[in-house]
């Protein structure tokens, strides 16, 4: 059965890896709160210790995204939407607070006519050559 499942999309990954630099008597207080079993691991102390930050300046971050009118989340650029932007004379203004996704059968050449700025807060998936495509125009 297995050999009959085609995945027709790959599915983009949720998250973003990032690296932080810790001192040892950081790094050795955040192992203690894993071994004591507050965290299970690093990773879970870290994704809490963020979220604890984020919820405590929900208000700032919430007035910001409002002032700045930033899409909040996922936002996916296909190629039709560049498409129909271009052929109505119009040139997007993608602000993106998340995941903003060009999709992979976009062109540089399409990009570049119908994308007039990008500003992501997040990341930002696309092609390397829609990227250096796109290199003024990111903020």
């Amino acid at each position: 059965m297995a050999e009959n499942v085609h995945e027709l999309r790959p599915k983009p990954a949720d998250t973003e890896k990032i690296t932080i630099n810790l001192g040892y008597v950081d790094l050795g207080h955040v192992d203690l709160m894993v071994r004591e079993g507050f965290y299970s691991n690093r990773t879970d102390f870290i994704r809490t210790a963020i979220r604890n930050q984020l919820d405590r300046h929900a208000d700032v971050v919430r007035q910001s995204t409002t002032r700045k009118n930033l899409d909040l989340g996922l936002r996916n650029y296909s190629r039709e939407d560049l498409e129909a932007a271009r052929a109505a004379g119009e040139m997007l203004q993608i602000k993106v607070l998340g995941l903003a996704s060009i999709a992979q059968d976009v062109t540089p050449e399409l990009a570049r006519a119908a994308i007039a700025s990008v500003s992501v807060l997040g990341a930002l998936h696309a092609s390397p050559a829609v990227k250096a495509a796109l290199a003024d125009r990111m903020r």
